[in-house]
């Protein structure tokens, strides 16, 4: 393939490629690196967290909804009078072996109802009150000593860019591992082509960028060439399987970014839910076991961290479609080799609905907390005030 780039050619593959800051790369010295990985999985469109972690033994879930309660064969017991949709059978493993946290009633204050800003408060760390800069987690990890020796700071696997909102720092989109070969090629050969070409300061500076860029690429491509794919593992789960088998891959290649995303689409089911909502829970439990299975065979299971998130919970009581609406608290999960498992948190009670919805029990960003204080050992960050008393020694 032959990449004849011009400029207007260059800015436009850079942007497509990675996401641009307006500022040169400038690493802090902060916490040591910890070598260890997070990988962020959204569920886009809200998961029904009722329909997820199901207090089975509570007659009100059976009442509030008559539909679309789950019976008692499509659920197994994860204690404490809890239960998981059976559709996540395939997690049950992880959970027995302590690798699996269900934390309960996450949420915040003043909950936004709107898919584009509520993801935007979970990306950026806001609540109902005041939305974040940048992403939640970009400053203090670009802010880690070495970080500036990273092949990335963070790589998102399906596209989207929100979360790695950054005025600095190295941060990429790709949806395929090709697509690492062909921006590395574009990238040398465009940095070839205007290297000392621009005394225009907005495009010398686009320029260096372009050779962090490039730089990365390269150490990238390189790595993936000698990959050892696992192609025995099964992950049976669609477009979010490839996605997880992505983020497999790279960790197994040694591409060294300390935060990888991956998403999986369709949670925002308003109407036969009954039907709609077992699939995607079915493929969101065969990819992370899938990736929990090639993450133990390469060695990297006790280093890296799984957590979920959606922009929020869904209403408690059933609509007239046989469906959910948009509604507040919800449960997520965190899985690791270097956690310990079981439940964490209260769950909302469903005799104290407001307006149909469950209560939070928990502030998300405990949860954001407790990763950058306890699991990249970043004591001072920007989520310190919200640290929780309950997830102290969720960490093994």
């Amino acid at each position: 393939m032959e990449h004849n780039l011009n400029r207007r050619e260059l800015i436009r593959s850079l942007v497509a490629g990675m996401a641009i800051p307006l500022a040169p790369i400038g690493i802090a010295s902060a916490a040591q690196r910890t070598g260890r990985r997070l990988i962020l999985v959204e569920l886009s469109g809200a998961n029904d967290g009722l329909n997820t972690v199901i207090p089975i033994n509570d007659e009100r879930y059976f009442e509030i909804r008559p539909n679309i309660a789950l019976p008692r064969d499509k659920v197994f017991s994860i204690g404490k009078e809890l239960t998981l949709n059976s559709e996540l059978r395939s997690l049950d493993p992880a959970f027995q072996a302590g690798n699996m946290a269900v934390i309960q009633g996450l949420g915040y204050p003043g909950q936004n109802r709107s898919h584009f800003k509520s993801i935007a408060l979970w990306e950026t760390g806001g609540d109902g009150h005041q939305a974040g800069k940048d992403g939640w987690l970009t400053e203090d990890i670009e802010g880690m000593n070495g970080a500036d020796n990273l092949d990335a700071h963070g790589i998102s696997l399906d596209g989207g860019m929100g979360i790695f909102l950054s005025s600095s720092g190295l941060w990429l989109s790709m949806t395929s591992l090709n697509q690492f070969t062909s921006l590395s090629l574009a990238t040398e050969k465009l940095h070839t082509n205007l290297q000392g070409k621009s005394a225009n300061p907005a495009l010398s500076m686009i320029m260096d960028r372009g050779n962090a860029l490039n730089n990365s690429m390269a150490r990238i491509s390189s790595k993936i060439k000698n990959l050892n794919r696992h192609r025995d593992i099964r992950y049976d789960a669609g477009a979010f399987g490839r996605q997880a088998a992505m983020a497999a891959q790279l960790i197994d290649a040694g591409i060294d970014a300390p935060v990888l995303k991956i998403k999986l689409d369709g949670f925002d089911t308003h109407e036969q839910q009954i039907w709609r909502h077992p699939n995607l829970l079915k493929d969101l439990g065969r990819g992370i076991a899938g990736l929990r299975k090639s993450l133990i065979r390469s060695g990297h299971w006790d280093s890296t961290l799984i957590m979920t998130y959606s922009e929020f919970g869904r209403r408690a009581l059933e609509n007239e479609s046989e469906g959910t609406d948009h509604g507040t608290a919800a449960p997520h999960f965190m899985l690791s080799g270097a956690i310990k498992g079981g439940i964490w948190g209260a769950h909302p009670d469903l005799g104290d609905l407001v307006e149909g919805d469950m209560k939070f029990t928990m502030d998300y960003r405990s949860v954001y907390a407790s990763i950058l204080s306890d699991w990249f050992r970043i004591p001072q960050n920007r989520f310190s005030k919200y640290s929780n008393e309950n997830l102290l020694s969720i960490y093994a």
